[in-house]
């Protein structure tokens, strides 16, 4: 199983955004800590926004913000939000599914099982939990938000 960059992306910028605080965030400043494209970061937040993560002001005292304490969003929650399918094997997909073993295979219920047990392990961790060790802010070359 491989996540795609789009929810890769999508973690790194919601890191950046935590990591930031009370303090709004920029693509810009997004693209330049991380070297990413700035027009891909672009759908990234669309998309984070659109899902209710993160909160957008447009203009030029604008920014990003998290929607909600970092807390509160689950590390599974966003990489459900942002991929686009977890088909992982072809009997997944009902529609185009053309394995003739799907009525009486056991391997389905397994990988089933596997998908949502890795789900699940995702979801016992916070964006919070994953922005508190102190480096990744000396890193990204942060400051601590709550620290002059």
């Amino acid at each position: 199983m491989r996540l795609t960059t789009f929810t890769d992306y999508a973690l790194r910028v919601l890191i950046f955004v935590a990591l930031k605080g009370e303090e709004r965030a920029t693509i810009d400043e997004i693209a330049s800590t991380y070297a990413i494209s700035r027009n891909h970061l672009m759908k990234v937040v669309n998309g984070l926004s659109q899902a209710g993560f993160l909160t957008t002001v447009k203009g030029r005292s604008g920014g990003i913000m998290l929607a909600r304490p970092a807390g509160e969003i689950r590390v599974g929650d966003v990489v459900m939000a942002t991929e686009e399918g977890f088909a992982l094997v072809e009997c997944f997909d009902r529609e185009h599914n053309q394995c003739v073993i799907t009525g009486s295979c056991v391997l389905k219920h397994l990988l089933h099982d596997a998908l949502g047990d890795f789900l699940a392990r995702l979801n016992t961790r916070t964006l919070a939990d994953l922005v508190a060790p102190q480096r990744l802010m000396q890193e990204l070359r942060l400051e601590p938000a709550d620290h002059p």
